[in-house]
């Protein structure tokens, strides 16, 4: 039951845990939503309806009447409604796109402006009702879309209380950048199309739409809101990012401990926690078995997780493969995405030479990825480029200790360890290179033999990284924009030239 004070918040993106998953942007959907429900508020989250959702085993039921989406030329188009409901308590919003949108690497300027256009209807619709959303939080591009509509929704008059309007930034690398055609897709005219709106570099960028639209913009950690307003991990638009009147606030991730809880995950072999981890060593020995290799409980398991893509640090790691291979290790890899299927091929190649120590996981389950983080003594985050990795914390909570790259999420998620082990909660090395990333496993190899180990293995078990935190910060947030000075009939966005 929603308590008196609960806010009506919608979450606008492209990706939702475990059902559709492209980045981290997929738990944070997930997973903040969760916490925000069981603070008492009440969560919408509009997605394509994505053919995984159903397939999960999610109940979804059709609106009787299509919504119509009428543009400036007077072109017509019928998109129809699906609501459903997550075991989490939100709700969900799907829009079956004329044409589809079976995945969220797929798609193309219509489908997704057709999606963003919905989403904006519907907000306008509830608008004029008696249950207006109090806020809408875009995710990334996809949600930026939806808020510039809106905004100008606002600016046109269509909306005479609009909701609050909060974008999140997971990666500013994915800017959502398609032809100047996509400004009719979206249902606008050509004016839209110039620097201080939708141009960017010669593109139409529906992040910066975002960025333009938003009361308020958050990132996914302190560090990589830092990083934003900087030429070298802003990405062309730090200059848009530093003109944000309220700054750019880095939010902390989190962890669900429903899912990534060693004491209870019914995935691994053994249960056990921070008061006894023994049975930690029984996953080990059931990873290894699972997958085929020598089963030796007292060589050290290194688990990899990366990205084979963009700036994901596979092409580093594949350097660093030969010099990884000759240590005393059982090497288990996995990646959270396949974004370039030759290089996914040259590390399974280079895995293979060694079939009874080293195993290639490709893209593995969620459960799989567990059963990796239960039976691995370290994990190795092989990226430059995580703004907010769950990866460490999900390790620390497994009780493998972190080794990751100084930079984005991680320098919030992993206190690097001094040379005693008597602090720290991971290791740190200084930047995504062949012979960095070498020189911090044999860090982890060695910080194995110290009579300190259990001692941190128990320490990093027992760090809080639960949701909750982030949950409560967003929703002091959502007040303070609530509740602060709301026009009726706001001006349209400043001009702003990137």
């Amino acid at each position: 039951m929603l308590h008196a004070d609960a806010m009506d918040i919608l979450f606008v993106g492209g990706e939702l845990a475990p059902m559709v998953r492209r980045t981290d942007a997929a738990e944070v959907i997930a997973s903040l939503s969760k916490a925000l429900r069981a603070l008492g508020h009440k969560v919408t989250i509009a997605l394509p309806r994505f053919p995984a959702i159903e397939s999960a085993g999610v109940l979804v039921a059709r609106r009787l009447s299509p919504l119509v989406l009428t543009g400036p030329d007077g072109s017509r188009v019928e998109v129809v409604l699906f609501d459903g409901r997550l075991g989490s308590g939100a709700d969900l919003l799907l829009v079956d796109v004329p044409g589809g949108l079976d995945r969220p690497d797929g798609g193309d300027a219509v489908a997704w402006s057709t999606f963003a256009r919905a989403v904006a209807a519907v907000v306008a619709d509830r608008s004029r009702g008696d249950s207006p959303f109090d806020v809408v939080q875009g995710h990334d591009w996809i949600g930026g879309a939806a808020l510039y509509l809106l905004r100008e929704a606002v600016r046109t008059g269509q909306i005479s209380t609009p909701p609050k309007m909060v974008l999140t930034v997971h990666d500013i690398v994915a800017q959502g950048a398609f032809g100047r055609e996509s400004v009719s897709a979206l249902g606008l005219d050509a004016s839209h199309f110039t620097p201080e709106r939708l141009e960017f570099w010669g593109a139409v960028s529906f992040l910066k739409g975002g960025l333009l639209a938003a009361d308020l913009v958050t990132t996914v950690s302190e560090t990589y809101a830092r990083e934003l307003a900087t030429p070298e991990r802003g990405e062309r638009m730090d200059g848009l990012v530093r003109a944000q009147v309220r700054g750019v606030l880095g939010v902390g991730s989190g962890v669900d401990y429903a899912v990534d809880n060693p004491a209870t995950d019914p995935a691994i072999a053994a249960r056990y926690d921070a008061d006894d981890p023994s049975s930690k060593g029984r996953c080990k020995s059931a990873l290894a078995q699972e997958l085929g290799l020598e089963i030796d409980p007292e060589r050290p398991t290194l688990g990899v997780v990366l990205r084979v893509g963009h700036r994901g640090g596979a092409e580093t790691l594949l350097a660093a493969l030969p010099k990884l291979l000759k240590q005393d290790t059982t090497l288990v890899v996995a990646a959270t995405s396949l974004e370039d299927e030759r290089l996914a091929e040259r590390i399974e190649e280079a895995i293979a030479r060694e079939p009874e120590r080293a195993a290639w996981l490709g893209r593995p389950t969620d459960a799989q990825l567990r059963r990796l983080l239960a039976g691995s003594d370290l994990l190795l985050v092989a990226s430059g480029h995580d703004p907010c990795s769950p990866w460490p914390m999900r390790a620390q909570r497994f009780g493998t200790l972190p080794i990751a790259a100084r930079a984005g999420g991680a320098l919030d998620a992993i206190v690097d360890c001094d040379a005693e082990l008597a602090t720290g909660t991971g290791l740190l090395f200084d930047a995504l290179a062949p012979d960095q990333l070498v020189g911090a496993v044999a860090r982890g190899l060695a910080a194995m033999h110290s009579p300190r180990w259990s001692s941190l293995r128990r320490r990093i078990m027992r760090l809080d990284h639960g949701w909750e935190r982030a949950a409560r910060r967003y929703v002091t947030l959502y007040k303070s924009l609530v509740e602060g000075p709301r026009p009726t009939a706001p001006s349209a966005p400043e001009p702003l030239r990137a």
